[in-house]
């Protein structure tokens, strides 16, 4: 257990980045898997909807610096090609 006045701050702060970073992750995740679910069901236009927000809450998490840039560039490359191959 920390002792000092500014390790005692640092977990308090690292206990609120915690919960703040869950919940990023948390969002990023089920608009991927929404966006997934629509590209299932074949609706284009629909699907691209879900695609663009899943896309903006990934680069929203790599600039609040909960994701590396090269996590969520994989992750969007594979959401994209699942895309382009239902268009087909």
């Amino acid at each position: 257990m920390a002792s000092h006045k500014s390790a005692l701050k640092r977990m308090r702060q690292n206990k609120k980045r915690r919960v703040i970073n869950k919940n990023i992750v948390q969002k990023t995740r089920t608009l991927s898997k929404k966006a997934v679910k629509t590209l299932e069901t074949g609706n284009v236009d629909e699907s691209k909807g879900a695609m663009t927000q899943a896309i903006r809450s990934l680069d929203k998490a790599v600039s609040k610096g909960v994701l590396k840039r090269k996590t969520a560039s994989r992750k969007i490359s594979r959401l994209n090609k699942r895309l382009n191959s239902t268009k087909k």
